[in-house]
């Protein structure tokens, strides 16, 4: 998920689905990780726009 988060710092859900494809999970059907991305996003996103008002 790093590799989407650098290219897209802000997915969609369809986005992580999308990057998820090949990936096998039977435990949870993937919901607890792009929940985790989704809150990886939203960090990167509050860190970036702290770093720009600083500018």
């Amino acid at each position: 998920m790093y590799a989407l988060l650098k290219e897209n710092p802000n997915p969609d859900i369809d986005t992580i689905c999308y990057w998820l494809a090949g990936n096998l999970c039977r435990c949870t059907g993937y919901q607890k990780i792009i929940k985790a991305v989704l809150a990886a996003a939203e960090m990167i996103n509050k860190q970036t726009n702290l770093l720009k008002v600083d500018d």
